[in-house]
């Protein structure tokens, strides 16, 4: 039986969804955040439509959620001035708070928060399809890393209350905001990967112009109002539309001073070429990724297996650090394809609220009709389809394909997919593997399987200087978030971590002075009067 007759029933009637995970009427949102205000859009609207289908006696008909505002240049200025003003050239009472007090209003926002993970969780599932235990996932771990940023801003601080004395020269060092901050995130992870900028920026003093992801885009309205109430007029401002017309305004203006931006190098590329300063732009950019995995003829080919499925699958593998391409020996690729397909057919295609889960429908337009294409480019020029039911399609939903042998004329071998489709390569030399790492345009991370230590070691010292992040008998990932996340090459600019990401949206300044006692008093006073909020010995606990 073919992927397309069994998934004959994948989409719904209303009367088949559980109640708890049913939507009431269209959200027709009018409201967008400037300046501390929910202002009311009265222009045009832009449609937000589900991946989901329900099946009705007119045919499958697909889900309409409600509606966003298209806001215009204009407005989309309207926002950047609320920030510009909110950090008035550093004075502002924002970016002057005490850290402590900075932190006292992210923990507000956080609490604000949490009352509305099952709005959230519902609208991810329904916005994009992703299926309800790595919705709850993706809520609960931006939870986790807001906690985790404001721990790592605590011990940051600590370290600077202390003044330092080299040379007859007393200094103390402090991390300061850059200023005004335009934060984008993706689609694939519309919460968690845009707080992972979002949330630094702002405890470090930053004011920030915030454009949710294409998809994605209503679950920001239940964070609307705790956005409004956490923090001081102008310091976060929420916009919507086009990015052609609103973001594309925003960097022309040279206003923005931090751009934090996941998506495509070419998307980021055009956008740093508007700033009429640009090297005056910090960028935290998270970019495209082609990750190999690679199968060595000696390992233990069931983690193998078991990590190239999740790797490569997991959220339909619409991930940047999806595996996406596998190179596997020949020595043993026959049994890696029987063993990788057998898996496959395990998984459970449907929707997300539906247990047991793994394979649901993609939120992209026209996604579907270009992962066919790669498909049929790849059969086209030698490749077969080895799984059954590959590359079938209802909808918005597309069944995985293997693809097998990949060789370099075909357009997956170097093309990013960013969905369910599988090419395996079969190799022979490693110096294949190699050459494919070095020549790629892209290096966020590889994995490696294999239990050969001289032939795992000659390939750490291959590609240790072509990727951010080398993993060893285990799929590519981001996490844990206290790990550096970069990549080389069209990858990524800068590096995220909890850590990291304090130093990306912030720059040391040094207050220094010759060590005498007339600048020993003078320096003492300041601190003991609580003069400055710069100059400070408080000892955050």
């Amino acid at each position: 039986m073919t992927a397309t007759r069994s998934l004959a029933q994948l989409f719904p009637s209303l009367d088949d969804i559980p109640e708890q995970y049913r939507l009431g009427e269209p959200i027709v949102q009018r409201e967008y955040l400037i300046d501390g205000v929910l202002q009311h859009w009265s222009g045009p609207l832009a449609s937000v439509r589900s991946p989901i289908y329900l099946r009705t006696e007119a045919g499958e008909e697909q889900v309409i959620l409600g509606s966003t505002p298209l806001l215009d240049a204009q407005t989309s200025l309207a926002a950047l001035e609320a920030a510009v003003h909110a950090y008035d050239s550093g004075q502002g009472a924002w970016p002057t708070m005490r850290v402590a007090e900075r932190i006292q209003h992210v923990e507000t926002f956080l609490k604000r928060m949490r009352e509305q993970r099952d709005a959230v969780v519902k609208l991810l599932m329904w916005e994009i399809g992703k299926n309800l235990k790595d919705s709850e996932k993706e809520f609960d771990r931006t939870c986790d890393y807001i906690v985790d940023t404001i721990e790592a801003l605590k011990a940051l601080d600590r370290r600077s209350s202390r003044f330092e004395l080299e040379q007859g020269t007393l200094g103390q060092i402090r991390r300061v905001p850059l200023g005004v901050a335009l934060c984008m995130g993706p689609y694939n992870y519309p919460l968690n990967e845009t707080f992972t900028t979002l949330i630094p920026a702002l405890i470090m003093g930053n004011t920030v112009v915030f454009k949710p992801a294409k998809f994605g885009v209503l679950l920001i309205r239940p964070l609307l109002e705790a956005f409004r109430d956490s923090f001081p007029a102008g310091v976060i401002n929420v916009i919507y539309g086009s990015g052609r017309e609103t973001v594309s305004a925003l960097m022309a203006s040279g206003k923005v001073d931090v751009f934090a931006f996941i998506g495509t190098n070419k998307g980021a590329s055009a956008l740093k070429k508007l700033h009429p300063k640009p090297h005056r732009l910090r960028a935290a950019l998270g970019l495209d990724a082609k990750n190999p995995g690679i199968v060595l003829p000696e390992v233990n080919l069931d983690n193998a297996v078991n990590e190239a499925i999740t790797g490569a699958l997991s959220f339909n593998g619409q991930r940047c650090t999806a595996l996406k391409i596998l190179f596997v020996h020949e020595a043993v690729v026959d049994d890696f394809l029987e063993r990788f397909n057998s898996k496959l057919a395990n998984l459970k295609p449907g929707m997300p609220w539906e247990p047991g889960v793994a394979l649901t429908p993609l939120p992209e337009p026209g996604k579907t009709g270009y992962l066919s294409d790669l498909v049929a480019d790849a059969v086209a020029h030698g490749a077969s389809i080895t799984n059954a039911g590959g590359g079938d399609v209802r909808g918005s939903f597309f069944y995985p394909a293997v693809l097998y042998p990949v060789t370099p004329q075909m357009r997956v071998y170097q093309e990013e997919q960013f969905g369910p489709v599988v090419p395996i390569v079969p190799y022979r030399d490693l110096k294949t593997v190699i050459d494919y790492v070095l020549q790629s345009d892209f290096g966020q991370q590889l994995s490696i399987f294999g239990n050969d230590s001289a032939t795992v070691g000659k390939l750490v010292d291959a590609f240790a200087n072509q990727v951010g992040r080398i993993n060893i008998n285990a799929q590519c990932q981001r996490g844990p978030d206290t790990y550096p996340f970069n990549g080389r090459k069209d990858s990524a600019e800068g590096t995220l971590s909890v850590h990291d990401a304090l130093r990306v949206f912030s720059i040391r300044t040094l207050v220094a002075t010759r060590f005498d006692e007339d600048n020993k008093t003078l320096i003492s006073e300041i601190i003991r009067n609580r003069e400055s909020s710069f100059l400070t010995t408080d000892y955050i606990f």
